[in-house]
């Protein structure tokens, strides 16, 4: 097969083939960028992989990073941009079941490409349009099937993370998993509990936000790798529940970890548990946890304009995304964005009463009584019974929330 016209990124990246291939080099582009310029999707990093070992590399370019040169991998940095060229190379000894004990450089791409995990990632791009499919990938690309290269068992054995990858892209790419590497998934399932759970929430992530989420949802449940997720197991039914839902699509992470949270029917204090168990980042802790409230108050006792207050327009609109796809939320997607925008003020420092405001001009003392009259107020002012203004409020307070004695004061 050869590709009539390549991708700018690749035409970029040419003089970077044209330089190793001229010094008697053989030199490919390679990996998920081929794949996706096979299938008509956009690509973003270019990987380049050559017979060329690193110190040869290094000696045929000016400008050079060693940013794996252990595993092979220089930075060739041309005209502004960095190309990952990594030296053809065979792989052995998986004692952690991730990374290689031993990485050994070969001057042949069969032998590099036959170390890769799936056939659809194991095809290499000359730059002139040839691609060179040693494993049959072409054809799994055009069946939609994700087979493993060689044994599955042993590409499993070696890297426990690539039966997360294959769900992933199962559910990215819409495409079946093999009967032999699905089944190989099962019985090495066990081993993803060896992997770093930072790896494993990247690939969860991934995964959900792909365009079959539901699909790789499922196959993590058949496949019992969620039993090896933090706070999964057990929760095959709810995750289940997740996986019917056919319109699946979350835009984000915040909207993927709120589903997940929803599902589970977890309580908020357990939501941070759940979620700092996953290694996820507390901004995204935060988010999630505002999503879940607005989700669980369209499922079960309403919204208020002092929920939506305490939010923002991204978590208004991840609760509102998640309770539409789980069946519960509004017809109109931005009803309650826009019922947030119009509220009068969106944070308590718009308020235009403050508590030395009340101290001064209502005679209160200090203490707890001015931060409970200043959150009345504030309550007021966003059901908009009371008009946000400085004079309007202090007579508001005055005739509606200060007590005989409280009254007194101000006389």
């Amino acid at each position: 097969m050869r590709l009539a016209q390549l991708p700018q990124e690749f035409v970029g990246a040419q003089p970077i083939l044209t330089t190793l291939e001229g010094a008697g080099y053989e030199a490919y582009f390679v990996g998920g960028s081929v794949r996706d310029t096979i299938l008509g999707k956009p690509i973003h990093d270019v990987d380049i992989a050559t017979s060329a070992y690193p110190e040869e590399v290094k000696a045929l370019f000016k400008r050079t990073v060693d940013t794996g040169i252990e595993h092979g991998t220089v930075m060739i940095l041309d005209h502004g941009t960095g190309y990952e060229t990594t030296t053809f190379r065979t792989e052995s000894g998986y004692q952690d079941y991730r990374r290689p004990d031993k990485v050994t450089f070969v001057r042949h791409l069969e032998d590099d490409l036959k170390r890769r995990d799936f056939t659809i990632n194991a095809l290499a791009l000359r730059q002139d349009g040839e691609v060179i499919d040693l494993f049959d990938g072409l054809a799994d690309l055009k069946a939609g099937v994700i087979r493993a290269v060689g044994d599955p068992e042993d590409r499993f054995g070696e890297d426990a993370l690539r039966m997360m990858r294959a769900v992933r892209f199962a559910s990215q790419l819409n495409f079946d998993i093999e009967t032999k590497t699905l089944a190989a998934i099962k019985d090495h399932a066990h081993l993803l509990s060896q992997i770093a759970v930072e790896r494993i929430h990247d690939e969860f992530v991934r995964m959900m936000l792909g365009t079959a989420a539901h699909r790789g949802l499922s196959l993590m449940i058949q496949t019992k790798l969620a039993d090896y997720c933090p706070g999964l197991v057990g929760h095959t039914i709810d995750l289940s529940t997740i996986a019917t839902v056919r319109q699946l699509a979350p835009a984000n992470e915040v909207e993927v970890w709120t589903m997940v949270a929803f599902h589970l029917g977890l309580s908020y204090p357990d939501t941070v548990e759940f979620l700092q168990a996953w290694k996820t980042a507390n901004h995204i802790i935060k988010a999630a946890n505002q999503a879940l409230h607005l989700a669980y108050a369209q499922q079960y006792h309403g919204v208020t304009k002092q929920l939506l207050f305490a939010m923002n327009a991204d978590t208004i609109e991840a609760g509102t995304n998640v309770a539409r796809m789980s069946g519960y939320g509004p017809d109109d997607p931005n009803k309650w964005l826009n019922v947030y925008q119009d509220l009068p003020i969106h944070d308590s420092h718009e308020l235009a009463l403050t508590g030395a405001d009340l101290i001064k001009r209502a005679g209160l003392k200090p203490g707890p009584e001015v931060g409970d009259i200043l959150q009345k107020v504030q309550n007021a002012v966003i059901t908009e019974k009371v008009a946000n203004d400085g004079e309007t409020l202090i007579k508001y307070v005055q005739d509606n929330l200060l007590t005989d004695d409280d009254s007194s004061k101000t006389k």
